[in-house]
């Protein structure tokens, strides 16, 4: 594909394609008329959807790396740069969300492959970028965070960190590029039924459709706002519970279902 022939149709690269929020904003964009920059780790299932909602061969391109190994996305990175030029937006959702428990030494191993993937993996997404960016005068970065962020939960330490990090990271590097003309936006979903949250055994109050986040994230993206929550309701509910005294959350959430651990 060449990037002059397209330069006037704006990229976007997400990164975790394959399935969940992921899939539904390439989906969005696709619709929209952008060209997709896809990074999976499933290269047929992803050209399999593709290809089912019609999505033209010539419009995307697919890129295979874990997120966790930051040599394989920054080279990604430098390839999407090389074949299909600077990106208008860039979006780390990859993720991973994992329960555990402290107690348990394996679960010191899922917290580390969760920073890995979740953190450093975002970093690393963004990196090529970065400078291109600059040099262009604009351009937007996203990272997905989560209300998990807004405060700990009993045993989902590892993912709840990893996205109270992510919020920090993308303040950090807001703060950055402010004189950049690059923005960075910080979206925090509530629950939206993916694969990723079929799998838990509490409510989820405000569950949303992918493709109906999607579209939330592409006006907050468009929009370039600094931090939204997503869907509003759970913005208040994350407000209220910040408020909340430690006592009173502890006591909230005592027997409360924890998310799976890795063998459960």
């Amino acid at each position: 594909m060449s990037s002059v022939t397209f330069s006037h149709v704006p990229l976007v690269l997400i990164t975790g394609a394959s399935s969940g929020i992921g899939q539904a904003l390439a989906l969005h964009y696709a619709q929209a008329g952008w060209r997709l920059a896809l990074v999976v780790r499933k290269e047929f299932e992803t050209k399999n959807w593709l290809d089912a909602f019609g999505i033209s061969g010539n419009s995307y391109q697919i890129y295979i790396a874990d997120v966790a190994d930051v040599t394989a996305v920054v080279a990604v990175g430098e390839a999407v740069l090389a074949r299909q030029g600077v990106p208008d937006v860039v979006i780390a959702n990859a993720g991973i969300s994992i329960g555990m428990d402290t107690a348990v030494r394996a679960d010191l191993d899922v917290m580390t492959r969760t920073f890995a993937t979740n953190n450093v993996g975002a970093a690393a997404t963004f990196h090529p970028f970065v400078q291109p960016m600059i040099e262009r005068g604009h351009g937007t970065l996203v990272g997905l965070a989560s209300v998990a962020a807004i405060r700990g939960l009993p045993g989902h330490g590892a993912y709840c960190a990893s996205k109270a990090a992510v919020v920090s990271y993308c303040e950090s590097l807001r703060g950055e590029l402010r004189a950049t003309g690059v923005k960075v936006v910080t979206l925090l979903p509530g629950y939206v039924d993916t694969p990723l949250t079929q799998r838990n055994r509490y409510v989820m109050p405000f569950l949303m459709q992918p493709a109906a986040f999607a579209k939330a994230a592409a006006q907050a993206i468009a929009a370039q706002d600094s931090y939204r929550v997503i869907p509003w309701q759970m913005g208040v509910v994350a407000k209220l519970l910040r408020l909340l005294p430690n006592a009173w959350l502890d006591k909230a959430f005592a027997g409360r279902p924890r998310k799976r651990r890795q063998d459960e």
